[in-house]
């Protein structure tokens, strides 16, 4: 899927960098996540509000996401990523030396982190730029593929967080994404094919066009229950089965893992055998998934496969979605990413907070996970109903360099 034509297509020094942003800024996207357990056992927080704070960077992630899909359009994706990066370290180091010692500022830093969640609507159209339509579904899940970075959040920071303690971890957050930041600085540059700007009313004409809309609410399905889960796990993992902080985290990895890697997985896939097709399968998968883990499984191990299965699907969805939306919508590529992007963190916000809902009204977490499985329910039978008009219309006409 991956061959020299590839390489030769493209700009790999600022595809590689567009991962390692995307990466490192992603797990600290989800670093309340991973340190949920510990902050919450030190400001004695209920269900509600466990789901509500790993949701917030959430949902600032998604609204700073249309910001920074404007500001690529404006000044180009490499000045807007090193926009993005400072702030995020100039935020948490500042959160480190004044202190966080209440809820109110735990969601302050959320908002912070939220600005590392826009991350999405920087490095893929900086990668998506320097790469013809018929290798969108491999860049772009290769850039993509940076999600991964919740799995390093899962992995090292509840560990961590028992050796220095979870306000220490903000701080020793920055090292890695200084590293990401001084790759981006020397590797990346702007493709020579970068669209005029245009005035600031364009970007929402967008919003006119019903496949705009399509792609979001698709979108926020696959990626939103990705997000979601990768924020949540760790904390359903302790109350669920009583798993220590630092085995729950290593159960989230192992999810995110999946759904990190079978992205760009679902993104060759797409070029394969069409982003439709691809697509549908991967909700089915992903609602089957949430479906069974609803049923609270007696085994954590039992719990823990069903979700890898789940993540994969989910992963997958997201490399098909952005396999198509290049097709669609090129010109427009820095915009929609940030809308495609923002309804995929309300998306994810949706399903963090729900959890925590559903738990403190339920004493489960059913609900909550039978209600985005029905949601991927939804969006396979509207898929089905599109995917005619699609492929004779647009699809037609990109046929022949990529499969719609």
């Amino acid at each position: 899927m991956i061959g020299k034509d590839f390489f030769k297509a493209g700009h790999t020094p600022t595809l590689l960098a567009a991962f390692l942003y995307f990466d490192m800024s992603f797990m600290v996207w989800v670093l309340l996540g991973a340190l949920g357990v510990q902050i919450s056992t030190d400001l004695m927080l209920s269900p509600a509000e466990k789901g509500f704070m790993v949701a917030v960077p959430v949902l600032a992630g998604a609204v700073l996401r249309l910001v920074a899909g404007v500001l690529v359009d404006r000044i180009g994706p490499r000045r807007a990523g090193m926009i993005c990066q400072l702030v995020v370290i100039a935020g948490l180091l500042g959160a480190w030396l004044i202190g966080v010692d209440t809820y109110a500022e735990v969601l302050a830093v959320g908002v912070v982190l939220g600005v590392a969640g826009s991350s999405f609507a920087v490095a893929l159209p900086l990668a998506s730029r320097w790469y013809p339509p018929r290798y969108q579904g491999v860049a772009l899940g290769i850039a993509g593929a940076g999600n991964s970075g919740t799995v390093f959040a899962s992995l090292f920071a509840p560990s961590l967080a028992v050796l220095v303690g979870w306000q220490n971890v903000l701080a020793l957050a920055t090292v890695p994404l200084g590293v990401a930041f001084l790759v981006y600085l020397f590797c990346a540059k702007d493709s020579p094919e970068q669209p005029a700007p245009k005035a600031l009313p364009e970007y929402l004409a967008v919003l006119k066009t019903a496949d705009a809309w399509w792609f979001m609410f698709f979108y926020g399905v696959t990626f939103g229950g990705f997000v979601g889960l990768s924020s949540s796990l760790t904390i359903f993992f302790n109350a669920e089965y009583g798993l220590t902080p630092v085995i729950a985290g290593f159960f989230t990895a192992g999810c995110v893992f999946a759904g990190s890697m079978f992205r760009p997985v679902g993104g060759a896939l797409a070029d394969r055998i069409g982003g439709i097709r691809a697509l549908s399968f991967m909700y089915v998968a992903a609602a089957a998934a949430l479906a069974v883990v609803s049923l609270g499984p007696a085994s954590p191990w039992i719990a823990l496969a069903v979700l890898v299965a789940g993540m994969g699907a989910l992963g997958m969805g997201n490399g098909a979605v952005f396999q198509l939306v290049p097709q669609r919508f090129r010109d427009e590529i820095g915009v929609m990413t940030g809308l495609v992007g923002m309804t995929g963190g309300v998306g994810g916000f949706y399903l963090a907070s729900s959890l925590g809902l559903a738990k403190q009204a339920t004493g489960s977490y059913q609900a909550g996970f039978l209600g985005f499985a029905a949601l991927a329910l939804i969006a396979l039978v509207s898929l089905t109903l599109v995917k005619r008009q699609w492929r004779a219309t647009w699809g037609a006409a990109s046929a022949s360099a990529a499969r719609v």
